[in-house]
């Protein structure tokens, strides 16, 4: 009797010095993490990355379990991270808005926000429906708040299907649909308005493609999957933009869809019997039933308005920077865009970036990287703390916040990326409403 009691106090002994070692260690791994983890949100602070810029996850931590689910779900490094047993936000400014993190949570215990307490973003009024407080106008995609392609192209397919619930009654002679927009969203829709019956016509103030036209040919804009209207699944995995554009050419071409480039839209003018009538650019005129706005946030791009800024020699979007060799070059600007330009310049080129900040802020870990390796082996020029005064046919003018000098270097092309401008004044003569969000939720469509 005593032999099994003794060896039951070694079992359940040996089993409790067992446990208590793995909590220790667990315990321990635990606290390491966390360090790591607090370390890397020093880091995002100082370096400006912590606070929001877009959509970014926001964490309940009185629901969070610490699963750590959100973060393997996440496609982007340190947006967030475990600390103290629970997630936590790290570099917020580089979330793109995959809202993967907001669908692997096991607990609901994460919500998808845009602005902060302290600063507030610019939104228009949308439903979950994509409809806007103007009965009939739709928003699809970037301007509504959701950046990624993968998300534009599921809203502007999703939007269409809500206008066929609506059940507006089609009239002769009048468009069921006008999507203004050919970005992801606005081909998405088109698509879905053919698969559905709809009669439509998109309209696209500059090429197919949108805001993605604008990024240089071999940028990398997918690394996930999406479902197209009339294709289905499409596999993109590191798809660049160059090969996304021939898909959607593709699309468009086997289903003799037409979209209209080049045509810009200047006016939304509600009509008594509560249809729409389109005014372009051209002075052409198209009566609709419903409208769908698959337009870009940033509208028009911003301008620094100095002399000089209107010659052929500068531009806003840089497309086949493989053309260009043995210039002198200027780009202007401190985001990822900028960044982005001048690191595909740089090699061909004599490259200067001009920012006005002192340091960068807000980069993809990746830029951030590239450009300072660049300003090391001297194959890229920075000059910081800096503001084009003039652009000249040869030169451009650049004053030096620091000692208040005004440098002049030999130019040839100038790059512009200062961010664009919400088309607010567009938006509220249609009659959609824009109002500065705060730490605004959105909804999960």
């Amino acid at each position: 009797m005593e032999e099994v009691l003794l060896e039951q106090i070694l079992v359940y002994g040996t089993v409790f010095i067992l446990c208590a070692i793995t909590v220790f260690f667990y315990t321990r791994k635990k606290k390491v993490k966390s360090v790591i983890v607090e370390k890397k949100v020093e880091i995002a602070k100082e370096e400006g990355l912590f606070e929001p810029v877009s959509l970014y996850p926001h964490i309940n931590l009185n629901y969070c379990i610490g699963s750590g689910a959100c973060i393997t779900a996440c496609p982007e490094k340190d947006i967030l991270g475990i600390k103290d047993g629970v997630a936590t936000v790290i570099n917020t400014a580089n979330c793109i808005g995959h809202g993967a993190c907001f669908h692997a949570c096991p607990v609901e215990a994460i919500t998808l926000k845009i602005g902060t307490e302290a600063r507030g973003v610019d939104l228009p009024h949308v439903s979950e429906s994509f409809e806007t407080n103007f009965k009939g106008i739709y928003i699809a995609g970037e301007l509504g708040g959701m950046g990624l392609i993968k998300n534009s192209v599921e809203q502007g397919q999703q939007a269409i299907e809500n206008m066929v619930k609506a059940k507006k009654p089609s009239k002769e002679n009048v468009i069921d649909v006008v999507i203004i927009g050919a970005g992801p969203a606005g081909i998405s829709a088109t698509l879905a308005a053919k698969q559905h019956g709809l009669t439509s016509v998109t309209l696209e103030q500059d090429s197919l493609g949108g805001t993605v036209y604008t990024f240089p040919r071999s940028k990398i804009v997918m690394t996930a999957p999406m479902d197209l209207p009339l294709y289905g699944k499409a596999k993109l995995y590191n798809t660049s933009k160059d090969e996304l554009l021939q898909l959607w050419n593709k699309v468009i071409s086997e289903h003799d869809i037409k979209i209209q480039e080049n045509t810009k839209v200047e006016s939304i003018i509600p009509i008594e019997d509560k249809t729409f009538k389109i005014v372009t650019n051209t002075n052409e005129e198209f009566i609709c039933n419903h409208v769908l706005l698959a337009i870009g946030k940033r509208g028009s791009p911003r301008k620094l308005y100095v002399p000089g800024e209107d010659t052929q020699k500068v531009a806003y979007r840089l497309l086949e920077p493989e053309n260009i060799k043995d210039k002198n070059v200027l780009v202007v600007g401190g985001g990822d865009s900028a960044i982005e330009s001048a690191l595909l310049l740089k090699d061909e080129n004599n490259t200067t970036l001009s920012y006005r900040k002192d340091k960068f802020a807000r980069l993809k870990p990746k830029n951030r990287e590239k450009v300072q390796q660049a300003i090391e082996d001297g194959s890229m020029k920075v000059i910081y703390n800096s503001n084009v005064v003039s652009i000249n046919e040869k030169d451009v003018l650049l004053k030096i916040d620091e000692d208040d000098e005004v440098k002049q270097i030999d130019n040839d092309l100038v790059y512009i990326f200062a961010g664009g401008e919400l088309p607010t004044s567009f938006l509220e003569k249609a009659g959609v409403k824009i109002t500065k969000r705060f730490g605004y939720t959105m909804k999960s469509h």
